[in-house]
């Protein structure tokens, strides 16, 4: 079901033997995002902390606390422990979502199906007249894959995933063309699974 990377382990695993044997168990929980790029809030929890409901994982002698809601989320996710320029802490990467390009693993055992509503409709206009005739010649393709209010999701295929042009294509192309399209969108994600391409660089679920 669930994952954890070499470095992962090493940093949870120092965080308990730091406890002295009060915190022993890793608790992932979803703290908020969409249904297809959620959020996720990692704690460690002392046996006394965990709640009932909650189902308890085993993975590589360590204990995973989840809630019944959470786990099937988790089905071929990662959890990894990153450390960049600016930044350090735990990421999980889920599985590629089931019923897009790419796909593998459904997130929650099920196809997702595609976003529906005025915005959702005036998006793939947008991605289908304009910007992915424009990337078909390179084997790319962009598919929108959830709507959040004004915040849309938008996952890379073909040769756009994974290469180390395709996060400036989205930033100094695609969204520039869709807001100028549709200006009352706030916020455009990529939910790429990156590492999976040729050539993978990123790794982060937002834009």
């Amino acid at each position: 079901m669930l994952t954890l990377t070499d470095k992962a382990l090493e940093v949870v695993r120092s965080y308990l033997d730091q406890s002295g044997g009060e915190l022993t168990a890793l608790r992932v929980a979803v703290s908020g995002g969409s249904p297809v790029a959620p959020d996720f809030e990692l704690t460690l929890v002392g046996p006394d902390e965990i709640r009932s409901g909650e189902k308890e994982l085993y993975v590589d002698g360590l204990t995973i606390v989840v809630d019944e809601e959470t786990a099937p989320r988790l089905e071929g996710a990662t959890v990894d422990f990153v450390e960049r320029v600016s930044e350090s802490g735990f990421e999980v990467r889920m599985a590629p979502v089931a019923g897009t390009p790419g796909a593998g693993t459904p997130v929650a055992g099920t196809p997702v199906a595609a976003p529906t509503g005025p915005l959702a409709e005036r998006v793939r206009e947008v991605l289908d007249s304009q910007i992915n005739p424009a990337i078909a010649s390179h084997g790319g393709a962009i598919t929108l894959v959830d709507v959040q209010d004004t915040e849309i999701y938008l996952e890379m295929s073909g040769g756009c995933q994974g290469c180390a042009m395709s996060r400036m294509t989205l930033r100094q192309g695609v969204e520039r063309m869709v807001l100028q399209a549709i200006p009352e969108i706030t916020i455009i994600h990529d939910v790429t699974d990156h590492a999976s391409g040729e050539n993978p660089f990123f790794e982060g679920p937002v834009v």
